[in-house]
């Protein structure tokens, strides 16, 4: 009579407000009787209690949270049901209202800085307004605000375009929601004003200037008619002396006032020195550019640190054989030499630019940059970059299986080989706790990019690599767009969007954020659970944006346990601020994946 364990929850409203209570019931039931229990690790909210109440085959137990935090906003509280025969959970998650405050307000740095930076927290998000000298302001090309949401913050930056004196002057930041409004003012001071005492004298200067010029000027005129006058009266009477007219210009006789004794012949003048390639001509002044190939740097802002690019030498890296080729330019799989201290060659996947304009090179230099900085177990390595020469190129670590997409695909139901001309069904199909082990990486990795502020904004198991022993990073050569053009939509002819994975918001509005991201999350787990089928495979572009808009979500894959759907369903929730935290997801995906021995045997 032994059964899994069933369970059930039964709350009065997760969506509280800051100081109130909340109660919650979880109740397990199967043969043996389960034991049930809160996971409430990292919860802030005061006089957290639980108790226990057995019945025959039930085991109930009760959360209740007295003086509820805003620091619990968005926690996802999971109730674990356990006996012999297994564990099954269910999670809630925890929405905490409360009234805005700023929490950061930055008067820009005279000169150097055009934003003023802000941080307000509340929840529901509040909205924002500023105002100056009495009236609000409204964005234009001059002056507009940015911003970012993350969890129950917001971060931006009232961004000035080239701002002068007339932009110095107290600014107001609203911060107003349904629980209350807050209000706080900072000085903007962008550039020091000319120096004037006052309007008064500012006019009794210029009137004075004006008047000495006008005075200036008819006394020299009054001069000069007389000299004109005396000049005439005294060399009219002799002829050879006589004014010249046009026809003695023409006829090429000396004339002192010939602007032509003005050109210098053959004199050198700094505006005329020879600039070799590596000068830059600022001015007058011939300034040599050393450049050092050694390293792009970056770090124009005094308050991020400064990246340096490893340099990889051309002679260093052998071309083996091509991998695959994206509108960039083409990935190929190569051996690089004096990489890495311990080996003396080793593997390695190279991507190549094709078209060095001067816009791409930036792209080029901007993408390695970043690159650089995300360092993780989980995100493919990036090692360097050569540019001396073309093409340029970009050293990332080699996945030895390829991409997640067609691994999952590789090792489904439905993969056959042919072996001797006969169709025969390939060893290693995934199990449930293979498919739990790659999705806790990629969320892993997805933790770690949230870390950073970091907006992928293109993930999906086809920018997911897979080496050797199960291990899967998150990765994206730009080959997808190519390879699996057909994930992807064609907007205004040129722009090529994932529309099977993006959220209403993005669909609508191109609004990515980190939850846009948690939803990408969801369909990936659909992947995955579905051995890499093509989200919506049954319907096109146009159908897929109605549906996504309309609030239609995939349906739950046949071999998906219920707990990894409404995983799925807590991604896929319609407001950004609803959707599960990418940390939360990672936890239970672990748990779940922990309560199922875990089999790495499909690969070596």
């Amino acid at each position: 009579d032994l059964d899994l364990p069933d369970i059930s929850v039964a709350h009065s409203n997760l969506t509280v407000l800051e100081g109130g209570n909340v109660t919650l019931s979880c109740n397990g039931s199967g043969s043996p009787v389960p034991e049930v229990d809160w996971t409430v690790n990292g919860l802030h909210s005061i006089n957290t209690h639980q108790s226990n109440v057995y019945w025959p085959n039930i085991h109930s137990i009760n959360l209740t949270l007295v003086n509820v935090s805003r620091d619990d906003n968005g926690f996802v509280l999971t109730c674990i049901s356990e006996n012999v025969v297994g564990m099954t959970n269910v999670s809630l998650q925890l929405a905490v209202l409360f009234p805005p405050v700023i929490l950061r307000l930055d008067e820009p740095e005279r000169r150097h800085h055009t934003c003023i930076e802000f941080t307000v927290r509340g929840f529901p998000h509040p909205t924002l307004r500023w105002f100056r000298k009495g009236h609000e302001i409204l964005q234009s090309e001059y002056i507009r605000m940015e911003m970012e949401h993350y969890q129950d913050y917001l971060e931006g930056c009232l961004t000035f375009q080239n701002p002068t004196h007339y932009d110095n002057g107290n600014y107001t930041l609203v911060a107003s929601n349904s629980l209350g409004s807050v209000t706080k003012t900072i000085y903007g001071y962008f550039l020091e004003p000319p120096f004037i005492e006052d309007e008064g004298k500012l006019f009794n200067c210029l009137f004075t200037f004006v008047m000495s010029i006008a005075v200036g000027l008819a006394g020299f005129g009054f001069v000069f008619l007389i000299v004109i006058f005396v000049l005439i009266n005294k060399y009219s009477r002799r002829n050879k002396f006589g004014i010249k007219g046009p026809v003695a210009v023409i006829s090429g006789e000396e004339d002192s006032a010939s602007p032509l004794h003005h050109v210098n012949h053959g004199i050198v003048t700094p505006c005329s020195l020879e600039a070799g390639p590596d000068a830059v001509i600022i001015g007058m002044s011939r300034i040599p550019v050393i450049e050092n190939p050694q390293y792009f740097r970056h770090g124009h802002n005094c308050n991020k640190p400064t990246t340096y690019v490893q340099h990889i030498k051309r002679r260093d890296i052998v071309l083996k054989r091509e991998l695959g080729e994206g509108a960039f330019g083409k990935v190929f799989l190569a051996e690089c030499y004096n990489l890495s201290p311990t080996k003396d060659k080793m593997l390695v996947a190279v991507k190549t630019l094709k078209d060095p304009t001067l816009t791409a090179r930036k792209d080029f230099q901007r993408e390695a940059e970043l690159l650089t900085n995300l360092q993780h177990e989980h995100i493919v390595k990036f090692y360097g970059v050569c540019v001396d020469g073309d093409p340029l190129i970009m050293v990332f670590e080699y996945m030895k299986h390829g991409d997640l997409n067609k691994f999952l695909r590789a090792h489904g139901p439905d993969a056959m080989i042919l072996v001797d001309g006969q169709p025969m069904q390939p060893n290693g199909e995934l199990g449930l706790s293979q498919m739990f082990h790659i999705a806790t990486q990629i969320a892993a990795g997805m933790v770690y990019l949230s870390s950073q502020h970091f907006v992928h904004r293109d993930l999906a198991t086809r920018n997911c690599l897979v080496g050797n022993g199960l291990l899967v990073k998150i990765g994206d050569f730009g080959m997808s767009r190519d390879i699996y053009s057909s994930d992807y939509y064609r907007v205004g002819g040129y722009t090529m969007l994932p529309i099977r994975w993006m959220p209403p918001e993005s669909i609508m509005y191109r609004k990515f954020s980190t939850e846009s991201d948690v939803w990408s999350f969801g369909v990936i787990m659909w992947e995955i659970f579905t051995y890499g089928k093509q989200p919506w495979f049954q319907l096109s572009n146009n159908e897929v944006i109605e549906c996504i808009t309309q609030g239609r979500v995939l349906d739950r894959p046949r071999l998906c346990p219920k707990e990894v759907y409404d995983l799925m369903l807590g991604c896929w929730q319609r407001e950004p601020q609803q959707r599960l935290n990418i940390k939360d997801i990672q936890k239970v995906l672990y748990a779940l994946g922990k309560a199922t021995p875990v089999y790495l045997d499909i690969l070596g």
